[in-house]
């Protein structure tokens, strides 16, 4: 049986091979991710890269008058941090869990250190496939910006639904109408009046705090085409999904999360 608290559960890491970075594995850090906390705001230094592998973060955008918008959605295909090696080192948005569970965060200069181990024309496999990662996060978000500019909502609704059954183990997701309309920056009348219509139309059940997807088919052919866009390049870009690794097993630490607005709010 797989364990469900493995490091494996995390696409970008079941992709490394054990054999060349067994050293890089002991230094993770399992951790608890209540829904709603706070990982990062805009501005703040990136002490940790996070892996997700049960849990879904969301990339918020905070306008001024403190209206949020969701920007990019990472789940256990990603990672969050990756300023650290593009040369920026702090968080150019807010990084907040919207579906609770667990991830593992690695320290800033652990990651940075395995990053550039190799160097110049030897880069190890780490640091290419977290550039290519960074590329279709890329995409991603100009790919938001554009459906949240011209798809009507219904359709802005069934991207954000996909996006979020890809990084989930199931076809539930616990949410309410008020959260996504917050996410996708539209009143919450019109997720109503959306998720009314794809309801009706039998691709989704909703119940209080909860959305559940009965016919997935449906809902692709339903969206628009920045579903496809977002996750073709995903499929180009990044290793197929593995059998999951479970000859090895590497000792890992557990942290408790305190609820805070803050990445500095861990202890172990």
């Amino acid at each position: 049986m797989t364990d469900p608290n493995s490091p494996w559960q995390n696409h970008l890491l079941n992709s490394l091979a054990v054999s060349k970075y067994e050293h890089f594995f002991p230094h993770l850090e399992l951790i608890e991710m209540p829904l709603g906390d706070v990982l990062y705001e805009s501005g703040d230094e990136v002490r940790y890269a996070y892996f997700p592998t049960t849990c879904i973060v969301s990339l918020v955008y905070v306008m001024e008058s403190g209206a949020p918008a969701e920007i990019a959605v990472v789940g256990d295909d990603g990672m969050i941090g990756v300023s650290l090696f593009m040369g920026g080192g702090t968080m150019p948005n807010r990084a907040v869990v919207r579906s609770a569970g667990q991830a593992y965060r690695l320290r800033a200069a652990l990651l940075m250190q395995e990053f550039n181990r190799f160097g110049g024309y030897r880069n190890g496999a780490l640091h290419d496939l977290l550039l290519r990662y960074t590329q279709t996060l890329l995409t991603q978000i100009a790919q938001t910006a554009a459906c949240n500019r011209h798809h009507f909502v219904d359709q802005q609704l069934c991207r954000w639904l996909l996006l979020s059954l890809d990084r989930l183990h199931s076809n539930e997701l616990i949410t309410t109408q008020e959260l996504i309309a917050n996410m996708l920056g539209v009143r919450r009348e019109g997720i109503t009046e959306a998720a009314g219509k794809l309801q009706q139309a039998h691709l989704i059940n909703c119940r209080r705090g909860r959305i559940t997807v009965l016919d997935r088919k449906g809902l692709e052919e339903r969206a628009c085409e920045c579903y496809q866009v977002i996750k073709a390049e995903a499929d180009r870009l990044l290793p197929s999904t593995q059998p999951i690794s479970s000859a090895t097993h590497f000792p890992v630490q557990k942290c408790e999360l305190v609820k805070s607005h803050s990445s500095n709010s861990f202890r172990e």
